[in-house]
């Protein structure tokens, strides 16, 4: 038996044989060509079928894991829109004579080093998506239109990386697992797997020539382990938890339709956050009893313009109604740091985690906040709707925030829109807005905590960077005094807290929370019954 130690993107265990998949090795040579003319149309037709493969890829990824997921391909395409790209390729061909197949691969490679050098992380990332499109180009001039991992049977798949579009592609019907020798957790291809629920691994340092196809192997997404050819003992016993798992699945059907109340009467919140309306089926089909989060950042996303009112509205007016009375928290976009959007012109920042990002665009770029703002309190005459600011961490912002959706509420009186007053409450995401929650709480409906950049903040890690998972810790000490005084601050004002953020759905903490007073936990929807199982076995009077 051998064991590789890898880092788990999705739980779950998975046993069976191995796919390993590996790149065809593509040795591209510089030949010269008499027809540059000929070439340079050979390469525009190669990178117009590659641009409909993206949007084949787009459609199938929407359908599968939503729009939010789906929009890699989307940017896929932007990019091999992209003038530089295109004038560096047909520059190499016509100034050097040469093939397109030659051309392409120079330019990928210029490119990514480009991006790879750049001190910001999400422009770093672009390095791979550049290789990504270049090998796609690359695999139309070679005549092939390329070809999908096809199986007989369920496999676990063995690769050294897997790019979003390969990843997309394949028949999650036949696909028990999939491990990867490269890759982060907050990749395209990480996100994509946790969203279609596969047990994936990523960083193992399995040796791909050694592994071979059909060799038996089990995969543990809980503790990343990945086992080559098991042994009878250590089989088993994953089998006996694989059982377990099923069992617990079962049993947490059972707890659909029950409330969120302690055994001493404590009743909590429990909602589920989402990126887009194709999860509101996972919301309905997890008996979530709303939306604590709708991350409104990703209307904007993976799109060339900004989102019109009309588009906005449409959008938020089905969520509310879908949700049919219950509780919908939306939050105003979240554009900068990690999420970036050309159409922004934003430009390159020294720390886009403290940079020009969420409501410091709204409250700077107020036209773009007031179209928003609009959409929503058109929204809100359709369901329970209630807004969400996200990165406060002074008083005069959410002033600021009062006047214009004032002046709102008064456009949309003047002009006879039919609208209510929607709850008004803030994110708590800085050790500022912490410190002075007490005053903030006087000012909003709720609080709800975001604990993922809480703890960058407050710890000083970028949560984004690989090398500093050993230091980035959700629930530190000074991270979980912080939800104190946030909570306590609240109840004094009379509002309640919840936390949103990923912190919420750790099992480990729930009758931590429960006994410090939060109010509310949102969570992703597949958390949503688990969670409910530990509320209803807690008696917070003996915590």
């Amino acid at each position: 038996m051998q064991e590789y130690q890898g880092k788990a993107v999705f739980g779950g265990i998975a046993i069976g044989k191995i796919f390993v998949y590996q790149k065809d090795e593509r040795r591209v040579k510089r030949t010269k060509v008499d027809d540059v003319e000929g070439e340079l149309i050979r390469y525009q037709e190669a990178r117009e079928t590659a641009d409909k493969q993206l949007g084949e890829l787009y459609e199938k990824a929407l359908l599968e894991v939503g729009e939010a997921n789906a929009a890699i391909f989307q940017i896929h395409q932007m990019m091999l829109g992209d003038d530089d790209y295109n004038e560096s390729v047909e520059n190499i061909i016509r100034t050097q004579s040469v093939n397109a197949e030659y051309a392409v691969a120079s330019t990928s490679d210029n490119f990514s080093q480009m991006f790879a050098a750049m001190d910001d992380e999400y422009m770093q990332a672009r390095a791979a998506d550049v290789k990504d499109i270049s090998e796609r180009v690359l695999t139309v001039l070679g005549g092939s239109d390329g070809n999908k991992m096809t199986f007989s049977e369920s496999v676990i798949i063995l690769a050294d990386d897997l790019a979003p579009s390969e990843t997309v592609q394949l028949d999650k019907e036949k696909v028990l697992a999939f491990v990867t020798v490269h890759g982060t957790v907050n990749s395209h291809t990480a996100i994509l797997a946790r969203t279609m629920g596969i047990p994936a691994l990523i960083g193992t340092p399995v040796d791909l020539s050694v592994a071979r196809n059909n060799q038996f192997a089990a995969v543990d997404g809980n503790t990343g382990i990945l086992y080559l050819e098991p042994d009878d003992e250590t089989l088993q016993g994953l089998k006996d938890r694989q059982q377990e798992e099923q069992e617990k699945r079962e049993m947490l059907k059972l707890l659909r339709g029950r409330e969120n109340v302690t055994i001493d009467g404590k009743e909590i919140m429990l909602y589920a956050n989402i990126g887009d309306m194709k999860d509101l089926a996972a919301v309905m089909q997890n008996d979530a009893g709303g939306i604590g989060l709708f991350r409104s950042e990703f209307i904007y996303l993976g799109r060339d313009n900004y989102p019109t009112e009309e588009e906005q509205f449409q959008i938020y007016k089905t969520v509310a109604e879908t949700m049919a009375g219950k509780k919908v928290i939306i939050r105003t976009l979240d554009i900068g740091a990690d999420k970036q959007c050309e159409y922004f012109g934003i430009g390159q920042e020294e720390n886009p985690a403290m940079g020009l990002r969420a409501i410091r665009i709204c409250l700077m770029r107020p036209e773009i906040f007031k179209t928003q703002l609009r959409a929503l309190y058109r929204a809100s005459a359709y369901g329970n709707l209630a807004i969400m600011y996200p990165l406060i961490s002074n008083l005069w912002e959410i002033r600021r925030i009062k006047e214009i959706a004032k002046e709102v509420e008064q456009e949309l009186t003047l002009t006879g829109i039919e609208f209510t007053r929607p709850q008004q409450g803030i994110m708590i995401e800085t050790p500022a807005a912490v410190m002075i929650s007490e005053e903030l709480a006087k000012e909003v409906d709720f609080f709800s905590i975001g604990t993922n950049d809480l703890t960058q903040y407050t710890l000083a890690v970028d949560r984004q960077n690989p090398e500093l998972d050993a230091f980035y810790e959700p629930n530190h000490p000074a991270v979980m005094r912080m939800i104190q005084m946030i909570v306590d601050n609240a109840h004094k004002a009379g509002i309640w807290a919840g936390i949103c953020g990923e912190l919420g759905a750790d099992t480990t903490l729930t009758k931590e929370f429960l006994a410090m007073g939060v109010d509310e936990l949102s969570v992703s929807p597949g958390s949503v019954l688990p969670l409910r199982k530990i509320i209803l076995e807690t008696d917070t009077r003996s915590i």
